[in-house]
């Protein structure tokens, strides 16, 4: 078994911030469904919980991921904020603290810094 390349992105603390609290926005206000995890990149909505309290907590400490843990962090974060259906939607700035215009910026910069992260390997796909 292989392990993947683990990579680092110079990353903000605000930024570290934002995509921590993308994951724990799942736990919390957000209703995920397993489709919505696998879309993701995660086996169940367990899974995502799970494993998004890893991921989160990585980029926290300020911990390289692998291309795939990047991906999901990007994904789920903008899913969550972006949806009222199943993400925290309308609660994001009671809930994270961040408002609309600064989430969106951050994520933008995100990813410009992040290029080509679609082209990265879904989890569910290796």
């Amino acid at each position: 078994m292989t392990t993947a390349k683990k990579i680092q992105f110079d990353l903000s603390d605000e930024e570290r911030l934002l995509l921590w609290r993308g994951f724990l926005e799942w736990g919390g206000p957000a209703r995920p469904t397993a489709a919505m995890a696998v879309a993701i990149g995660f086996s169940d909505v367990d899974d995502l919980l799970l494993e998004g309290d890893r991921i989160g907590e990585d980029i926290r400490m300020g911990r390289p991921l692998s291309k795939a843990d990047w991906r999901r962090a990007l994904l789920a974060t903008e899913i969550v904020f972006a949806s009222d259906v199943m993400g925290a939607g309308l609660d994001w700035s009671i809930t994270t603290g961040f408002q609309d215009d600064e989430t969106i910026w951050m994520l933008r910069s995100l990813q410009r810094r992040m290029g080509g992260a679609r082209d990265w390997p879904n989890p569910q796909e290796q």
